[in-house]
């Protein structure tokens, strides 16, 4: 992306649209987050600027570390006070690619829009932080996903308060993103383990949303069971997930990177 050098915000995000330092704009979105726990915002975006870094994903896809994972629903050791089948322990699978934030070009679109100051404050302002912090470790602030044919990111919850995706490339088929939300209350320690079986046993309908390139989510994942259903079809669904801390300094564990990454990114 060489050829782009001298782009800003303003050539990245439809500001026309999405007025980010507009109080009541920000109010508006902030009401809708935690009303519903999801705020989509389509054509984020603007055209050209998704097909450039749609275009950059894929040029770099063959860096990507794939890796399969087999993990309970809340992404935690089994606890042996309950039996495998029980929905604290059953076991689900979540394979896919990614990419690091070592690996995005300095000059890509993503940094730029993931540095500016606008989008940062932005977001504090939906999320209610009083700052937004990259991580401290090489690897974890931008990341990009790739999921093939058959690949897909089972139903877990997160252990973050928020997520911040932006889709890059739709599969023809599957790839949808599914959630429940409520499913579990941190604050109480109420688990909700019978709503959790009626989801994974397809007893309870998800909220179901397929997106197009382009557009920005906001997400709280800590309390509301999700996922994204197997992709089909030969096109491969590319996400790039901005992620921020709301204090300075924080790096991902050292065993997540490798789980996740499969190095630690101090490599010489």
């Amino acid at each position: 992306m060489n050829d782009t050098p001298n782009l800003n915000i303003k050539d990245i995000v439809n500001l026309n649209q999405f007025a980010l330092t507009d109080t009541e704009f920000r109010a508006g979105c902030r009401e809708v987050l935690e009303n519903s726990g999801c705020l989509l915002l389509a054509n984020f975006l603007r055209s050209q600027a998704v097909e450039l870094v749609r275009k950059e994903a894929l040029i770099n896809k063959h860096l990507a570390y794939y890796c399969v994972q087999e993990h309970n629903v809340y992404v935690t050791p089994q606890d042996e006070n309950y039996s495998a089948d029980h929905p604290r322990n059953r076991k689900l699978m979540s394979s896919k690619g990614c990419i690091t934030d070592d690996q995005i070009p300095d000059e890509s679109l993503l940094r730029t829009l993931y540095d500016s100051v606008e989008f940062r404050d932005f977001l504090s302002a939906v999320l209610g932080e009083d700052a937004l912090y990259e991580y401290a470790d090489p690897l974890s602030s931008i990341n990009i996903h790739y999921a093939s044919e058959g690949q897909e990111l089972a139903w877990h919850f997160d252990n973050s308060s928020f997520a911040i995706t932006l889709l890059l490339q739709q599969s023809a088929m599957g790839g949808d993103f599914q959630y429940v939300r409520d499913l579990r209350y941190t604050t109480s320690g109420d688990l909700d383990f019978e709503a959790v079986r009626q989801v994974l046993d397809d007893e309870r309908e998800p909220q179901d949303l397929r997106m197009d390139p382009g557009t920005l989510v906001l997400f709280r994942g800590r309390e509301s069971i999700h996922r994204v259903t197997p992709v089909q079809g030969q096109q491969t669904r590319v996400l790039a997930v901005l992620a921020y801390n709301s204090q300075p300094g924080i790096e991902l564990s050292e065993s997540s990177r490798m789980t996740f990454y499969g190095r630690l990114g101090n490599e010489q």
